[in-house]
């Protein structure tokens, strides 16, 4: 099989530097703000981009060197069961690539102003795609064992609080 090499496009900015201190998924962001640098080589792509009120970000998890097929999701805290990686939203995949849905505020030239930021500083962007609503919400969606968290019950959004909790 070939190796995949992919290029970042441009750089995710925000005021998370402890990923035990980073919200575990944007809708537990509080409305945290951030910006999207894209490379000077990459802006003519952001043409029309003010028109979304959504983005998917798609990136490189920078700081994660190792991965496990089998690890324990935050969200369920200490008594946290042994889960597949692939039924869990945890960085420490085998490709190491992650996903984000934030709230465009602003297009200032090549720089995005954002919120709803779940992202470690200086992570490395891989792709921009708009959020679509026709597109991309779905109805009658199961989602597994995350359906039995209580997810509106939860307030500590952090994998360090959760883990502690």
């Amino acid at each position: 099989m070939t190796d995949i090499t992919h290029t970042p496009i441009g750089i995710i900015h925000s005021s998370f530097t402890d990923p035990d201190d980073t919200p575990i998924q944007g809708v537990f962001a509080n409305e945290a703000k951030g910006e999207v640098e894209v490379f000077p080589e990459y802006a003519v792509g952001l043409k029309d981009i003010d028109g979304f009120s959504h983005l998917i970000l798609i990136y490189n998890f920078h700081l994660v060197n190792d991965y496990s097929l089998i690890s324990k999701p935050f969200i369920e805290g200490k008594e946290s069961k042994d889960r597949g990686i692939f039924s869990i939203r945890h960085p420490e995949r085998p490709n190491h690539i992650g996903i984000s849905i934030v709230t465009l505020n602003a297009v200032r030239g090549n720089i995005l102003e954002i919120s709803d930021v779940d992202i470690i500083d200086g992570t490395p962007l891989l792709d921009i795609k708009p959020f679509v609503h026709r597109f991309d919400n779905r109805i009658g969606v199961k989602s597994g064992w995350v359906d039995e968290q209580h997810i509106d019950e939860i307030k500590d959004q952090t994998p360090r609080a959760l883990r502690d909790k």
